[in-house]
């Protein structure tokens, strides 16, 4: 309902600020401007969307935003296929018991072309009338460490999941929803879009599925199949994605060449700052499941959805519209790199 609200005055004020650059002799801008601002303000809401007969296929609902939007998604009538790495443990067993026999846990790893192929060939044996109207590209781990830190095994391991296990599954499914004119929805993160010491490993990925994404969608536009990101803030209290680490385990991986080299306080501050940052992510997972619900049900979805807090979406205006030396500036203010500099300077 606030939602709806802010919405509505927002179009209000839009819609004004092209009356009031008209008047103060701006005539070309207002020119061009008004008929986006009508547009805006008078552009309905979508009528509700009729899940009857549709089927959704979700990679990654184990836990977290799979887990969540499986559960949302059975409620409001889909048939939903919830594919979980583990079906034997808690997160699938309490999908099947709490949702209704719309509900099918399958058995995927999406590292792998053989369970993507079976998971296949099980949805295209169970679809309802209206056939697979959405793909949500959902699994996927984090990690995090500064680049010497990692090894190249590292960098492979994480890849195979967030970024090659998205394209595999999307290769795989795009016939289905092509005959379903539906929705295929890829996880991405504020990480595809900004960049911070130590999140090389996790960024990559999310950058790289936004590239494949964006490319898709231009692709499959003339099949009127609408391909979204959902670019998502720090949730770590949500979806438990990456676990705290401590110096210790960081410190031990190293060889003896590392270790003498490499400042162990470092390690230590560094590890203190993430998960610092961890424990400060939001816990509610709500704001992430409405924005895949309404790039899967709304007659016009945006390409991108950016969820997160006014800090996070600064910091993503900051960065996508500002020099390189601007930004590289604004994370030299950062406590961790100024903490890290003295310590290699002392």
């Amino acid at each position: 309902m606030i939602s709806n609200m802010f919405e509505i005055m927002f179009r209000v004020a839009v819609f004004i600020f092209g009356i009031i650059l008209y008047y103060v002799d701006y005539g070309i801008a207002s020119v061009c401007l008004i008929p986006l601002m009508v547009f805006l303000l008078f552009q309905k809401k979508s009528s509700k969307f009729n899940a009857q007969g549709r089927a959704i296929f979700i990679t990654g609902c184990d836990s977290g935003f799979g887990y969540q939007l499986a559960k949302r998604l059975d409620k409001k009538g889909f048939i939903v296929f919830a594919a979980c790495l583990l079906p034997e443990e808690k997160g699938a067993k309490n999908l099947v018991s709490e949702c209704s026999s719309r509900l099918k846990v399958i058995k995927v790893d999406v590292t792998r072309d053989e369970d993507v192929a079976e998971a296949k060939q099980i949805v295209e044996s169970n679809l309802p009338e209206k056939g697979l109207w959405g793909v949500v590209n959902n699994a996927g781990i984090s990690n995090w460490a500064e680049t010497e830190w990692s090894t190249i095994q590292d960098y492979q391991t994480i890849s195979d999941i967030n970024l090659f296990g998205s394209i595999r599954t999307a290769l795989a499914f795009i016939p289905l929803i092509q005959a379903s004119k539906g929705r295929m929805v890829f996880m991405s993160s504020i990480s595809g879009i900004i960049y911070f010491p130590a999140t090389s490993m996790y960024s990559l990925t999310k950058k790289a599925i936004e590239a494949f994404a964006d490319c898709l969608r231009l692709e499959m536009a003339c099949y009127d199949v609408k391909v979204c990101i959902i670019e998502p803030g720090n949730f770590a209290g949500a979806t438990n994605i990456q676990r705290e680490k401590t110096a210790d385990e960081i410190w031990n991986k190293f060889d003896d060449e590392q270790k003498k080299r490499l400042n162990r306080k470092i390690v230590e501050y560094c590890c203190h700052q993430v998960n610092k940052h961890l424990k400060n992510g939001n816990k509610n997972s709500d704001p992430v499941i409405d924005a895949i619900i309404d790039a899967l049900t709304s007659p016009s979805p945006k390409a991108r959805y950016l969820v997160g807090n006014v800090y996070e979406k600064i910091c993503v205006c900051l960065f996508t519209h500002s020099p390189t030396f601007i930004t590289d500036a604004f994370i030299k203010w950062d406590e961790l790199y100024q903490k890290k500099r003295s310590l290699l300077l002392a």
